[in-house]
């Protein structure tokens, strides 16, 4: 992710967060098709293919004779994926559905186990 930053075009397998930050083309490229939860996949020989089909036909070719077309790609790459995936977006989340959501619903309970309380009705799931 640190690399996107840099402008640094990404250029891998479908995992992680580079299934969400890959536009093919534009922010970098897959390598293969997204074999995400499929565990008996270990084709390498087929992902070896793919990589370097896209290094021979794409990437290749755009970065000695496209300058402006990979330049393009590293703005975006820049752009959209520095700018998302990185470590201050991903702390931001985590609090707000972790600890805010939690809280939320904690007091929510909370709240409703009061208001049952004091009209004499049991919380569902409890035997009191």
């Amino acid at each position: 992710m640190e690399a996107a930053l840099n402008g640094v075009p990404s250029f891998r397998v479908l995992d992680g967060w580079w299934i969400e930050g890959c536009i093919e083309g534009v922010t970098g490229w897959a390598i293969g098709a997204n074999h995400r939860g499929l565990e008996t996949h270990d084709d390498r020989s087929q992902d070896a293919a793919a990589l370097y089909d896209k290094l021979e036909q794409g990437i290749l070719p755009m970065f000695y004779t496209d300058r402006d077309s990979f330049i393009n790609v590293m703005c975006h790459a820049m752009a959209l994926n520095g700018s998302f995936f990185n470590t201050q977006r991903m702390m931001q989340q985590y609090v707000v559905k972790a600890y805010f959501l939690n809280s939320s619903l904690c007091s929510l309970y909370v709240v409703t186990a009061t208001i049952r309380k004091k009209r004499g009705t049991k919380m569902p799931g409890h035997a009191e």
